[in-house]
């Protein structure tokens, strides 16, 4: 399957891309885990149905050093005992703020105090942001049908 369209190959949405690529440095050069940050990745692409970043993200992770058991868990991070009480919040926020629509509420007061507990300020803003920022990631590459499982870890920087 070929995407319906090459997003990198197209000035308009190279431009986009290029924007949207600096946003997630500042998530990136963050105090937030670089694991807690790859497991937010993951999850969200597995909510959204994005193969594209879900390969992608579980490659980078691995690459980084996380566990095939831990990777494989994520879908069922609720019943597995391999996640700390840290990413466990992230990823109930993560959920939470993927699954606006699916919640008449949206984000619980509950699972904000929760994450609130874990993160200070500043990581804080960087989990709302790279929750807000995979999501963008994965709607572009569901829209335009993504085609997954040829990234390479490090291929895009």
């Amino acid at each position: 399957m070929d995407a319906r369209l090459n997003f990198y190959g197209n000035p308009v949405a190279a431009k986009f891309a290029k924007y949207i690529n600096s946003a997630g440095k500042a998530v990136s050069d963050s105090t937030l885990p670089a694991a807690t940050q790859e497991l937010v990745k993951i999850r969200a692409s597995q909510i959204n149905g994005c193969g594209f970043c879900t390969d992608m993200h579980s490659k980078d992770a691995a690459h980084a050093g996380e566990t095939s058991v831990r990777l494989n868990l994520i879908a069922a991070w609720r019943e597995a005992k391999v996640f700390t009480e840290a990413e466990r919040a992230a990823l109930e926020l993560t959920e939470q703020g993927t699954r606006i629509a699916d919640a008449a509420g949206g984000v619980t007061d509950e699972a904000w105090a929760n994450a609130a507990k874990h993160y200070d300020e500043d990581q804080l803003a960087a989990l709302v942001s790279l929750i807000a920022l995979i999501n963008a990631y994965n709607r572009m590459n569901v829209i335009i049908q993504q085609p997954a499982g040829d990234y390479q870890p490090g291929q895009f920087g």
